[in-house]
C-alpha cells in the first residue's frame, strides 16, 4: 500500500487528486469560458497534478517523456503554451473588481497577469480607486509604469493618480448640427441611420486614401 499511495500516509490523495483534474476538464470543455473560471480551473488542475508527483507519469506509454505541469494543462486545454497556463493562474492573484475588468474584456488578461497581478492586495486597491475617481482604465504601458514603481516600493495612491492623468489622452468629439445633416439625409432618417452612412462613408474614404 505505502508504494501506491506514498504520499504522507494519506492513501485517498491520488483518487482525489485524479477526480479533480477529471472535473477540471469536463468543465473546461464549456463553450463558453470566463477567464476567471479558467484561471481558478488551471490552478486547481495544477496543484493536483504537483500532488500526484512522479506517480503521474504512470500512465504515459513507455518512451513518452513527461511533459512539466503546466505544459500538459496547456495541452489538455488547446493552449499556446505552459506560459499561457501560468498568466491564467496569475489572475487568481487579482482582487475581484479587476478580475471582472478581465471577465468583461475591459482588461487584457495578458497585462492584468504580467502587470498588476504582481502588485500587493493594497496596491491593486489603490489602482481601483484611482480608476474609479479618473474613470479610466489603464493601458500597458501605464501599467509598466506602475510595476515598476512597486517593484521599487515607491509605488502610492499619488503616484498611481499622477501616471494616469498625465497620460490619459483626452477623448476626441466631433459634434455635427442635426440641421447641417439634414441638408443629406431625408427627413425620415434617425440619427442611427444618419450614423451608419456617415461610418460607411468614412471606411470607403479610408479605404482609398491609405
Amino acid at each position: 500500500m505505502s508504494e501506491l499511495f506514498p504520499f504522507k500516509n494519506h492513501p485517498f490523495q491520488v483518487r482525489d487528486d485524479e477526480a479533480t483534474i477529471i472535473m477540471v476538464d469536463s468543465n473546461l470543455q464549456r463553450e463558453k469560458i470566463l477567464p476567471s473560471e479558467k484561471a481558478f480551473a488551471y490552478k486547481m488542475k495544477l496543484e493536483a497534478l504537483k500532488h500526484q508527483g512522479q506517480r503521474s507519469d504512470l500512465t504515459l506509454e513507455r518512451g513518452v517523456p513527461k511533459l512539466p505541469a503546466r505544459d500538459k494543462i496547456a495541452q489538455d486545454a488547446g493552449e499556446s503554451c505552459g506560459l499561457t497556463v501560468t498568466r491564467y493562474i496569475a489572475l487568481t492573484k487579482l482582487i475581484p473588481p479587476l478580475l471582472a475588468l478581465v471577465d468583461e474584456d475591459k482588461l487584457s488578461f495578458s497585462t492584468a497577469a504580467d502587470y498588476i497581478s504582481v502588485l500587493t492586495e493594497q496596491e491593486q486597491t489603490a489602482l481601483v480607486s484611482v480608476m474609479d475617481k479618473l474613470n479610466i482604465i489603464p493601458v500597458k504601458g501605464q501599467l509598466a509604469k506602475i510595476k515598476q514603481h512597486s517593484k521599487d516600493g515607491t509605488l502610492t495612491v499619488t503616484v498611481i493618480e499622477g501616471l494616469l492623468s498625465a497620460e490619459h489622452p483626452a477623448a476626441v468629439q466631433v459634434v455635427l448640427k442635426q440641421t447641417r445633416l439634414h441638408q443629406y439625409f431625408p427627413q425620415s432618417y434617425t440619427a442611427q441611420q444618419m450614423e451608419e452612412v456617415i461610418v460607411s462613408l468614412l471606411e470607403t474614404w479610408s479605404i482609398q486614401h491609405r
